[in-house]
């Protein structure tokens, strides 16, 4: 029954990544509490290798772990203008991938964040507000249970 819940993340991620553009497109999903709340980056399109898949990160930790602590998306035209090279080991999907321009979005569930979406170019620049726009656009249509805002009391 896993896969009629689940529905196809990989199908889905490929299909942003084509819409979009980008370079790469990935998942990263918030792992039970039983598992300490680790994030995972557990589908990806257009990937350079499989080194993504054994990042794990935790609240505050990396892009993903970022986006999770704080429910907030992340726009970033300019990996290098942002962090400082000697820092980048704190954001290791940005190193696997080659990432140099990003976007990534909390996706809610339950008024809590239970995954992250990151769409990235390899061309510093590349990301534009345009492109953000578009991945935030993307998020409902696509991934049913989840959803790209937070739900307030308003």
């Amino acid at each position: 029954m896993e896969s009629q819940s689940a529905f196809n993340y990989q199908q889905q991620v490929e299909e942003i990544r084509l819409a979009m553009a980008c370079d790469f497109v990935a998942l990263a999903l918030v792992q039970p509490e039983e598992r300490h709340f680790q994030i995972r980056w557990e589908y990806a399109s257009g990937n350079l290798s499989q080194r993504f898949r054994r990042i794990v990160l935790h609240s505050g930790k990396g892009v993903a772990g970022i986006v999770f602590k704080t429910g907030k998306p992340m726009y970033v035209p300019d990996a290098q203008k942002y962090y400082k090279k000697e820092d980048l080991y704190n954001y290791p999907i940005l190193i696997a991938e080659e990432l140099e321009s990003f976007a990534a979005i909390p996706l809610f569930k339950y008024n809590r964040v239970k995954g992250i979406l990151l769409a990235g170019c390899r061309k510093k620049n590349s990301m534009s507000v345009e492109k953000y726009e578009l991945l935030q656009s993307l998020v409902a249509p696509t991934f049913g249970p989840y959803y790209s805002e937070e739900l307030t009391g308003n």
